[in-house]
């Protein structure tokens, strides 16, 4: 069963990979949400709140201000996708690899290393595709991702051998 577990960490950290590539050769025009954003958010709730943020990312301001608010609200729709699918990625690349590895720092290394030469090279393909920046920023902020997925992992992991160690005790 834990070797079954394992793979199907692994078939989803390589599904992450699959879907981000794809994601990534497609132009910005083809991925934008701004027009089904102002659709569904036409009363644009938490407007008042949220124009009161102002920061810069890559050189540029994002705020209601600078970028108007679809385009603000997809900001963080799109950067919380990036940072939350290279959490699960590396994840299940914990999970999975913890069943065939018995070293924990390999284990660490990979769960974190593999991510982060891919988000390398999604920024990589990126600048190849057409209306897409490449940045060093997404690049850190998708390795933090990654780390938080990790740690979560690692929780879950303790959890279960504590868990199992209470079991056989009592």
């Amino acid at each position: 069963m834990q070797r079954r577990l394992s793979w199907l960490c692994i078939g989803i950290a390589v599904s992450m990979i699959i879907i981000l590539f794809v994601s990534s050769s497609q132009t910005y025009e083809q991925q934008s949400m701004t027009s089904g954003l102002d659709r569904l958010l036409a009363n644009k709730p938490f407007e008042k709140q949220l124009s009161a943020i102002s920061f810069h990312y890559a050189g540029s301001e994002i705020s209601i201000a600078a970028k108007g608010y679809s385009s603000f609200v997809e900001f963080f729709i799109r950067k919380g996708a990036h940072f939350f699918s290279y959490a699960l990625m590396a994840f299940s690349l914990f999970i999975g690899f913890s069943a065939f590895i018995k070293r924990s720092w390999l284990v660490v290394s990979l769960s974190a290393g593999i991510p982060l030469a891919y988000a390398m090279f999604d920024e990589f393909h990126q600048m190849l595709t057409g209306g897409r920046t490449p940045l060093v920023q997404d690049v850190i902020l998708d390795f933090v991702g990654a780390l938080f997925g990790i740690f979560l992992a690692y929780l879950l992991v303790r959890w279960l051998i504590k868990k199992d160690k209470a079991s056989v005790t009592d």
